[in-house]
């Protein structure tokens, strides 16, 4: 396949952890009511002892905390402009955590970008991990003997 055309890559379990590492701006999702539904989400990721999870918080009581188990935790990152990205996708289970445990609080924090009223910890423990990275096909040059005919 040459540079011409968009190819679709599959990412590695460590390339996904990799792009995860950055920490951010994801979107979690779970059903509510029979219907699906997603939320944005400051998040970290959490690396100990040979596990992984992703952690994030949010306000007790809300939706989020009061989430069922069974849960997708998404994140990428888009070039229109190029049309060209990456997605990683983990798919787990969600647990409240003690941030006070094992000094979760100050070594995993993931800096809520609203702070106020953030003290239900959570983290997802993922058991599937998968990424897709989107190469935008080169762009043709614009002065080629088609473009002025």
């Amino acid at each position: 396949m040459s540079d011409d055309e968009a190819r679709l890559q599959v990412l590695t379990h460590e390339e996904c952890l990799e792009l995860l590492r950055a920490g951010g701006v994801g979107r979690i999702a779970f059903d509510v009511d029979e219907f699906p539904v997603i939320f944005p989400v400051n998040y970290r990721l959490v690396e100990t002892f040979g596990r992984v999870w992703i952690a994030l918080r949010t306000r007790p009581g809300n939706v989020i905390a009061s989430a069922p188990s069974n849960v997708a935790f998404q994140t990428d990152e888009i070039d229109p402009a190029h049309h060209q990205g990456w997605s990683v996708l983990a798919r787990g289970t969600l647990h409240p955590v003690d941030p006070d445990a094992a000094d979760f609080r100050e070594r995993f924090d993931p800096h809520p970008w609203i702070e106020a009223e953030r003290d239900a910890w959570l983290i997802v423990d993922p058991f599937v991990l998968t990424g897709r990275r989107l190469h935008g096909a080169r762009p043709g040059w614009a002065f080629t003997d088609g473009a002025y005919v």
